[in-house]
């Protein structure tokens, strides 16, 4: 290695992960991405999204300095006349019409950035606006609110000890494509296989034979959005086989046998025909997790986006309980972070403020992002006149894309934090682009609480900092400074917060953590002096500290949660069925393709052996042949809001009756400038989902079980 040459130890921010990376650079350049076989959580484990980082890094269409849209195109600014005009346009809608009148989204990507999760908030108080939204909404919103019920707080998540487990339930995830998610896992290939080794069983329920279930024990299909069925004759056929023993957990839920008379209705028999199941599979499936010394059943995105998915997290959390397996080696764990920012966060406020427009309750001070579109298109007291969007595309990731597209622009004033100019952020006025994710520090502030194995690394950037750039907190607090002075407020505050910064948050919780290292207790200097991480052992049974309850009693909730069994009862038993001569639409991932994030890195988006783009049509090959529709062929999807055209990918991986297409694709909008991405487009399959269908629930977006018709093109 050159004399120059210098090697890092990072964290991979691409996924949910926390793969540790060795980069090695060359002055301001990245030479190389490799695992770093140092660190004690991922082991020298990357999947292939770890050399996007170095793709993001040099894109030369990456934003550097922000831009302004003017008469005659876009504009370099400086920063200050950026900050100063960004702050001054808000402050002048708000006065104009409001508080409310200026909106925010916040994409995912705020998830994996220490300095927006620790100081964006600054800038959210400061804007003083009910309408926030994000892609929770669109996501894990109803873990949330089953964890804010039962445990007390809303990121008290408890999630699978899989290196402990003998049994191992997906319903709805594949985590072979996402890593992990709401579970954050690397090396899932290796431990799901070590499950197998130690004599365990891995089962896959999921509409699509995925990657996961490709390597699985077993693998059912369900029909899409009747998930919450299964789990209600799971329950049943738990408490009829006399398999209910909960042990412990009674004392911190009395009630939780009362489950029996809620699901009573709901014999395996009943509900077997409306799932695609047989009744012999589920009271087997019953039969084997309850015999498992050591079982966990876990839903992720596929039960959570679908018209019942806050029932389905709540009955699979249930199931987890009444077998025993929550709070005890190889069922559902609670995490023991070392920086554990819980105690500092909102705990989850529900239905403490509603839309204007269609009255659905906020959830943490967020309303359901299917909302945005009407609050910005309905006059009156309240409407939407400009939009701070915060790493995130919404017209490619949310419900009926393109009525949210025609929304933003018509808005008075639009302001994005990003670095690309994506189908969303060509509506901004001024684009605020921070640094990537290698160029500033980084400790996952969220991920660890959510990890199969207790550690801690903290990252350093790997480049002391460009002159002219700036971070996500710096650019969130240089607007809330300029938005509270212009309001009047206070600003004294600032100049603490500049001078501590986020790695100041993040060293006073590592050092109020119980945990020590080498008779060492923990700090930011112990981590910067070991810079591969240091792990800290295996998740611990945690009850009763890990619930926020002021009585440390679990809250089972009934009355918010079963109450939803009546709608269910309508849904599935009125005697209605699916419309005919319709599919129904589910999404998918890819391991190289997170959300819209990579698609434009060559490496990530290139296309299949068919030679076909990574966006297909998958249908199984009864339908096809129904509908007359080749291999490869190009079809129209059509659906309430819209209609698509792409080519047919014909597989008996997907179940009859069923319709998969990615997530994440349609650069096709002019005025973006991204090529790559453009250059392999795909369509939006938000361009088909309902933004008047949701989980009533919790206001969750139903993505999956759209129901959609199909026709050669």
């Amino acid at each position: 290695m050159s004399s120059r040459q210098q090697k890092h130890f990072s964290t991979c921010t691409l996924c949910e992960a926390m793969c540790g990376i060795e980069v090695t650079t060359l002055e301001r350049k990245i030479l190389s991405i490799v695992g770093d076989k140092q660190n004690p959580f991922s082991e020298g484990h990357v999947c292939p999204k770890a050399m996007a980082l170095k793709d993001l890094y040099d894109d030369p269409e990456r934003l550097k300095q922000p831009l302004e849209k003017t008469a005659s195109g876009w504009q370099t600014i400086t920063w200050e006349a950026a900050f100063d005009k960004v702050a001054e346009q808000i402050f002048k809608v708000q006065q104009q019409f409001g508080k409310d009148a200026v909106g925010m989204y916040l994409g995912n990507p705020n998830a994996h950035n220490m300095g927006s999760i620790l100081f964006g908030p600054y800038f959210y108080r400061a804007l003083k606006s009910h309408n926030r939204y994000s892609a929770t909404s669109v996501d894990q919103l109803p873990h949330h609110i089953v964890s804010r019920q039962l445990f007390g707080h809303q990121s008290q998540i408890p999630i699978p000890d899989i290196d402990h487990t003998d049994y191992f339930m997906i319903i709805g995830g594949n985590p072979l494509a996402s890593n992990g998610s709401i579970m954050t896992v690397p090396h899932i290939k290796r431990r799901l296989k070590a499950i197998q080794g130690r004599g365990g069983k891995v089962v896959v329920i999921d509409p699509k034979k995925s990657e996961t279930a490709d390597i699985s024990s077993e693998h059912h299909f369900i029909k899409p959005s009747t998930d919450a069925l299964l789990m209600l004759a799971m329950l049943n056929t738990l408490f009829k086989q006399g398999r209910a023993k909960p042990g412990a957990l009674l004392a911190f839920a009395p009630e939780l046998l009362t489950v029996e008379s809620y699901v009573k209705a709901y014999p395996a028999a009943r509900v077997a025909p409306l799932i695609g199941m047989t009744e012999t599979q589920i009271t087997a499936l019953v039969a084997d997790f309850s015999a498992a010394p050591a079982a966990v059943c876990y839903g992720r995105m596929g039960a959570s986006v679908q018209a019942f998915g806050t029932l389905t997290q709540y009955l699979i959390m249930l199931f987890n309980m009444l077998t025993g397996n929550l709070d005890r080696p190889g069922g559902m764990m609670f995490t023991q972070p070392a920086a554990d920012f819980l105690p500092h966060s909102g705990r989850g406020s529900i239905g403490q403020y509603h839309s204007r427009v269609r009255k659905l309750p906020a959830f943490a001070g967020e309303y359901p992002v299917s909302a945005l579109a009407e609050e910005i298109t309905t006059p009156g007291d309240g409407q939407i006149k400009a939009m701070v969007i915060g790493a995130g595309n919404p017209i490619l990731t949310t419900p009926n894309g393109q009525q949210l597209d025609q929304a933003f622009a018509s808005l008075e004033f639009v302001v994005a934090v990003d670095f690309y100019l994506t189908e969303t952020t060509r509506h901004a006025n001024i684009i605020l682009p921070p640094v990537t994710a290698l160029e500033r520090d980084h400790y996952d502030v969220i991920f660890h609480n959510f990890a199969v194995r207790n550690s801690a690394k903290y990252s350093p950037a790997i480049f002391p900092p460009a002159a002219d750039s700036y971070t996500d907190w710096q650019i969130y607090l240089s607007l809330a400074e300029r938005l509270d002075s212009l309001n009047g407020s206070e600003t004294k505050h600032y100049a603490a917060l500049w001078a501590k910064q986020p790695k100041g948050v993040v060293d006073d919780l590592l050092k109020s953590s119980a945990y020590r290292h080498n008779e060492q207790n923990l700090s930011l200097q112990l981590l910067l002096d070991l810079p591969h991480g240091i792990d800290l052992g295996p998740l611990r049974p945690d009850l009763p500290a890990a619930i926020y309850h002021a009585n440390k009693q679990i809250d089972l909730a009934f009355d918010y949660f079963m109450t939803d069994l009546k709608r269910l009862e309508q849904h599935f038993f009125s005697g209605k069925t699916q419309e005919p001569d319709t599919l129904s639409l589910i999404g998918r991932r890819h391991l190289k393709t997170n959300n819209s994030w990579l698609h434009n890195s060559q490496r990530m988006v290139k296309g299949t052996n068919k030679g076909l783009s990574r966006c297909t049509a998958q249908i199984n090959p009864v339908d096809a042949a129904r509908y007359v529709i080749a291999d490869g062929q190009m079809m129209m999807v059509t659906s309430r809001v819209g209609q698509v055209t792409l080519p047919a990918e014909i597989t008996d991986k997907i179940m009859a009756g069923v319709i998969s297409i990615p997530h994440g694709w349609g650069h096709n909008k002019t005025g973006s400038r991204w090529s790559v991405a453009e250059q392999h487009a795909g369509v939006s399959v938000n361009d088909l989902t309902d933004e008047m269908v949701l989980d009533e629930l919790s206001g969750n977006a139903v993505l999956n079980g759209v129901p959609v018709s199909i026709a050669p093109a």
